[in-house]
């Protein structure tokens, strides 16, 4: 997957518009404007594409949890200059504040299976024996699994409730 499809599904996913992507990304520290994020979520054959970065897509990631989360004391965090799908699942499970049974009930509304075992191998260092890559796949149905859980149809929605976040309430 690239970045750019990232970036499209997690707008989505959200249901977010351009003035809060360059919230988010303001709140890692980085400034774009709207028409760099409207060049990023275009689609690949148009002929304002523009192709997002790996800096610029973990800088969004970074903001991403701050957005989320509620940004932290002290230094922040300084964005990846390269990504893998490993470093974007990571990021990913800390903006949504997920524990790994609740990323495996995730992969599994989207019917695609992962023991535990798996998907900690995914968060392991790349040098540590029982490192796993994060193939497309396993991003993809996490991606769609995140869909599904907090982007209902709109017939769904009486039934449906966004997270509370603990930090942003305080």
């Amino acid at each position: 997957m690239t970045n750019n499809d990232v970036l499209r599904r997690l707008r989505y996913i959200l249901d977010i518009n351009d003035v809060t992507m360059v919230s988010i990304f303001e709140q890692a520290d980085m400034t774009v404007s709207r028409d760099d994020v409207r060049q990023w979520l275009k689609k690949d054959d148009d002929p304002d594409y523009q192709s997002l970065h790996d800096k610029q897509m973990a800088t969004f990631l970074n903001g991403l949890i701050n957005h989320l989360r509620g940004k932290k004391e002290g230094e922040q965090p300084k964005p990846e200059k390269s990504l893998n799908n490993n470093i974007i699942l990571r990021k990913l499970k800390i903006a949504f504040n997920l524990q790994s049974d609740e990323i495996l009930s995730v992969l599994q509304l989207e019917g695609f299976s992962l023991s535990k075992h798996e998907l900690s191998a995914f968060f392991r260092k790349p040098d540590h024996k029982h490192y796993r890559a994060c193939k497309d796949q396993v991003l993809r149905n996490f991606l769609q699994g995140l869909q599904l859980k907090y982007h209902p149809k709109k017939n769904d929605l009486e039934d449906f409730s966004w997270p509370t976040l603990d930090n942003k309430e305080k």
